[in-house]
């Protein structure tokens, strides 16, 4: 009974040993993959203090800090994300809800029509969409539906021709390997067309996620009150430079959520793709 309690104590003394080795490993790993960024952080928190730069101009990242802890505290930041939030994943859900079936049925449907419209597609995909600002605002107002109709316009070209590309590259043998199994119609799309478009169809929804935000924030400078990009517009306005750049660091940590989101949701879904690691 002595000899076993003894064993056992040894084998968690060394199990603790191996823990407290392991751990400034890991630390020195992680310290090494983000030294870029805290080098550009210190260099931030600096700068300002010691007089390289004017504090009037670029706030500290601890004043940032401070700055969006009373956000939160007084709810003003939780509103304006919550806004903002609501626009972005609008405006893309009805976009990937088109552009998904309208991809397969452009890439996979009548040649002829898939010929005729796909250049059509992408010549409205290259027209800036900064300039199209006047016309949405003419068709819709200043209001909610001209926002989302804008943030729509840029979310479907990606997932529509994202789409159509990965429908027209899946394999033919692939096809006629299932077909002579006797795969056919609603059993031949979602078990195997489907799954082989998916992983261009996750390219384009991530895509789609970040223009997303980015086209948000250009929109609710225009005729908003309310929303991330409002509250920088507003902080440009009257001067208040640690809350501008409080809303710009929360919608960067916001627009990298959803793409760090899409790729997990994507290595979940395609489990049979090798995947690559998402900074």
């Amino acid at each position: 009974m002595v000899v076993e309690v003894t064993l056992k104590k040894a084998t968690e003394d060394r199990k603790g040993l191996l823990t407290m080795k392991a751990l400034p490993k890991w630390l020195g790993q992680s310290l090494y993959a983000n030294s870029s960024i805290i080098v550009f952080l210190v260099l931030w928190e600096i700068a300002p203090r010691i007089g390289w730069v004017e504090q009037t101009f670029i706030s500290p990242p601890s004043v940032v800090l401070e700055t969006l802890r009373e956000l939160l505290a007084d709810g003003t930041l939780l509103k304006h994300i919550g806004v903002s939030l609501g626009r972005a994943l609008g405006g893309f859900g009805i976009a990937a809800v088109a552009g998904i079936p309208l991809g397969f049925f452009l890439g996979g449907g009548v040649k002829l029509f898939e010929r005729v419209a796909t250049p059509l597609l992408r010549l409205l995909n290259a027209v800036n969409p900064f300039s199209l600002f006047p016309v949405f605002i003419l068709l819709f107002g200043i209001g909610e539906v001209s926002k989302v109709a804008m943030i729509i316009w840029v979310c479907v070209w990606p997932v529509l021709l994202h789409t159509i590309t990965g429908v027209k590259e899946i394999d033919p043998l692939l096809l006629k390997s299932a077909q002579s199994m006797g795969v056919k119609g609603k059993e031949l799309f979602y078990k195997v067309i489907l799954p082989a478009a998916a992983p261009a169809i996750f390219h384009g929804l991530k895509m789609s996620s970040g223009v997303a935000f980015f086209m948000l924030i250009a929109a609710e400078m225009i005729g908003a009150s309310s929303g991330l990009g409002w509250l920088v517009w507003n902080a440009q306005t009257n001067y208040q430079i640690p809350v501008l750049f409080a809303a710009t660091v929360v919608i960067s940590v916001l627009g990298l959520s959803l793409h760090y989101l899409f790729g997990k949701l994507e290595n979940k879904v395609i489990n049979w793709k090798e995947h690559t690691p998402e900074y």
